[in-house]
This record gives structure tokens, sequence and C-alpha cells, in this order.
């Protein structure tokens, strides 16, 4: 058997970060496997579908680097064949055509709560004898005969066997009176014409499984294996929501997540191997499974994002770290000169080993790529105070006299005259001066970010600082 997964989402948002997560199980399923993640939009709902919405999560599949198989399926697209399927089950008996009114039905609620009965449809339509003439007027609607009686089970993978009674099935709408299919009848479809074997998504949709069931069931066609995921949960336990930060994927990839740490840490929301806390792409394609996934909610937690992206920020290749920071200066409209990327490349094996993010990066590297004017920090201007602007000058002019402008040359006159006018203390010369050159009141290594700036640059930009503080 030739293992098919499939990605479904509804194209009425953004892509949620459980949206990615599902996306990820079912294509770590499925090319474990040798098999096949298909990838179909369920834009049955016209008016709260979005061609936006659609694009939104293609490109977030892109960025984590999850691709599908064959073409994106619309599954509005296939309404006629969800139709044909509703009416050959009227035909065998298993479904029927209803004609009660809204008001019929609404006035059957209010008479099962007054009796304290579930306030389902009462299914008077259901074996209804020759002799009850359809009402003039009335588009019927399509009802699925659900069991009356009995125990109803799914069996799944990750919530193990799941019972309802078979009283609290009703005998749900799978054709609307327009003619337009429901949810509940469409993705059965969908799934069976598609060969769709695994059934991977959020435990939020347990409950429909045993109303789908039916209608595989009614059908005669097999019932795929599920495997319904643990729900995400922000740092406090309640749904993640806005108010815990962002909750779509192209908010982490704008926040400066590497989609390799975004999928690592994805991967251990809700499923786990061991302690290992760190997973490639590579073991996460030879370990991953359904029976490791853990039944309870898993929580979102921002400082292990943190820990894995600066984890996979230390492994990047320099050249393509390079790419995206200047992307993200692209959007400051900040451009960076063949100079500038020389001389963020040049600092990049320690501009990443301190990062945990990619906006942390471009912040702590801005300075390399700009120029004159630039902008200074408060807590920056404060240190060119007249104190602060008589150890600059110092500096300034016995820059002049260095023979080797190098890292390690450099350290030694700022430290000879931390001794001549500071007791040694070489912070108070650091301080200011790094304030001069970066604007900024901290920053990687100076000395080696005045290396590759140059002499003439970093004098320059003294002079600067000195003028702008005069």
């Amino acid at each position: 058997m030739t293992v098919i997964t499939r990605f479904p989402p509804s194209p009425t948002g953004f892509m949620h970060i459980g949206t990615a997560r599902t996306g990820l199980f079912n294509w770590l399923y499925a090319r474990r496997h040798g098999g096949k993640m298909l990838f179909r939009i369920e834009d049955t709902d016209r008016s709260r579908h979005s061609e936006e919405a659609v694009q939104a999560i293609v490109n977030g599949l892109n960025w984590l680097g999850l691709d599908w198989d064959g073409d994106i399926v619309s599954q509005f697209s296939r309404s006629d064949r969800h139709a044909e399927v509703a009416h050959e089950l009227v035909k065998t008996g298993k479904a029927y055509y209803c004609y009660c009114t809204p008001e019929e039905l609404e006035q059957m609620r209010e008479n099962a709560k007054k009796e304290g009965r579930p306030t389902f449809y009462d299914r008077r339509w259901r074996d209804a004898p020759p002799s009850m003439t359809p009402p003039e007027g009335i588009n019927p609607v399509v009802r699925i005969k659900a069991p009356l009686t009995g125990e109803r089970i799914v069996q799944d993978k990750v919530q193990g066997d799941v019972k309802v009674n078979a009283e609290q099935l009703d005998d749900f709408i799978i054709l609307r009176a327009d003619g337009t299919p429901t949810y509940m009848l469409a993705v059965v479809v969908d799934d069976h014409d598609m060969g769709v074997t695994h059934v991977i998504r959020g435990d939020d949709h347990l409950n429909n499984t045993f109303r789908q069931n039916v209608i595989y069931e009614a059908m005669g066609w097999d019932i795929p294996t599920y495997a319904h995921l643990p729900l995400i949960l922000g740092p406090d336990g309640a749904k993640l929501s806005k108010r815990h930060g962002a909750t779509s994927v192209e908010e982490y990839r704008d926040m400066g997540y590497l989609p390799e740490a975004m999928r690592n840490y994805l991967l251990r929301l809700g499923w786990s191997h061991g302690d290992d806390e760190i997973i490639d792409q590579e073991q996460a394609l030879q370990w991953f499974d359904l029976e490791n996934i853990n039944q309870g909610a898993a929580r979102f937690d921002f400082d292990k994002l943190n820990y894995v992206n600066a984890h996979y920020l230390k492994l990047a290749d320099n050249d393509r770290l390079a790419d995206l920071v200047i992307d993200l200066y692209k959007l400051r409209d900040i451009s960076v000169s063949d100079i500038g990327r020389a001389r963020l490349l040049a600092r990049m094996d320690e501009l990443k080993s301190r990062a945990k993010t990619l906006v942390q990066l471009a912040d702590d590297a801005e300075f390399l790529v700009h120029g004159i004017p630039f902008e200074f920090e408060e807590k920056a201007a404060a240190q060119l105070n007249e104190d602060g602007k008589f150890i600059v000058k110092i500096v300034r002019d016995r820059l002049s006299a260095l023979e080797n402008f190098s890292a390690d040359e450099l350290e030694i006159l700022c430290k000879s005259i931390a001794n001549d006018h500071r007791d040694g203390k070489l912070g108070k010369v650091m301080m200011p001066l790094r304030a001069a050159i970066t604007g900024k009141a901290s920053s990687p290594s100076l000395v080696h970010a005045m290396e590759v700036l140059g002499q003439e640059e970093v004098s320059k930009r003294i002079e600067y600082a000195l003028e702008k503080f005069a």
C-alpha cells in the first residue's frame, strides 16, 4: 500500500502555526514511507474564501520547505461529484430527502429543550411513507441515515480507541437545499477519490470523524487510518492567540526565524524522540512515526524556539545568512553595497554566534553596512559627553600613528589609553569609542569591527560623531 496523506487547509486567513504543524506531520509521514502528500484547498465556504489566504498558505509551505505531489485541488471545483454521491446514497436507501422548513426545525428544537431531549432533527422524513407527500415549493436537503443504536468506535493512532453511542449522532445534512455539499460530505468524497490512506489532523476534528465514518460505511468505502493531533497552547495554557505573540507562519519568518528551525521546533510540539531537542530534517525523516505523538496539548515556548533557532543560525551558510539579512535591510530602506556585504560576511561567524534570530543579527550588523550619516541610540549618545569625547579624541589622534590597522594592534592601543587615562579600565575607553563608530551602546567585538571597516572609514565616523556632539 502506498501511503497517501493530505494537507487540506481552509483559505479563510493566514496560515496558523497549528496548520503548519499539521502540514509538517503529513509531509514527514508520507515522505518517510515513500508515499505522497496531496494538497487540497477546502474552499466550499465561498463567503469566507480568500485568494490572498490561498497564496499565504502556499507561501508558508514553500518557506517551510514542504513540497506536495500533484496539483493543488480545489474542493469547490468538485461540487458536482459531491452532489452525485449524495444522490447515490438516496437511491441506495442510505440517505433521504428532508423537506422540513426552518420554522419546523426551530419548533423541533424548542420542543426538545422543553422535554430535556437532545435538540437533534427528529428524523420525520427518514422513513416517510408514500402517503407523506412532499410540500410544494420546498427544495429538500439530503440527510444521511445515521445508525440508531450501538457503539461507534474511532481507532485513532494518537488518541487510542474513542467511543460514542450511536444515539449521539444525528441524521446530519450532506447536501444543502441549494444543491451545495456540506463539509462532512465533501471531505469524505475527496479523501476517498484522492486515495488518502492516512488522515492526520487536529483533534478538534475528532467529533467530525464519527459522522464522516457514517458516510464511508454507507458508500462501502475503506476508512482511512486516523491520527488526531493535540492542540497547541500558549505558554499560559490558554489557546494560542495573538496575545501570545505571532500566530502565523509568515510572522515567524518576519521575526527572523529560519525555516529549518521552525520545522525542528514544530516537530517537537506534540512529538518526541527520547530527549532529543535538536532534530534535523534527515533525522526527522528517519524517526517520525504516529505512535510517539503525545495525547496532551503542547505549549508554545519562545525560549525553546529561540534556542533552536540560535542553533541553526550557527550552522547556516554565511552567504545565505548575508542574503537573508540584506532582505531585512531592504524592508528598512537600507541599501547594502558590495563593500557593505563584504564587511557583513567578514564578521558573520561572530554575528551568528551571538544571535537568536535573523532580526537580532541584522540589528547587530547594521552599523557595518551603513555609512555616514547615521543615527545614534540614546544610550550611545549619552556616552559622547565631554568625558567620552575626550577619550575618543585621544583614540583619533593615536590611530594615525598605527602602521598595522589590525584588531590586535587596535586592542593594544585601546588598553594603552585605558592605562594612561582611565586607571586601566578598558570599558571606559571602549564604550564611548563604540558609540562614536557604531551609533550603538553595544555591538560585536569593536576592534574586529574596526579592522573590517578600515582606518579611513573609522576615522570618518569618529570625526562625524565629534562634530555631531560638539
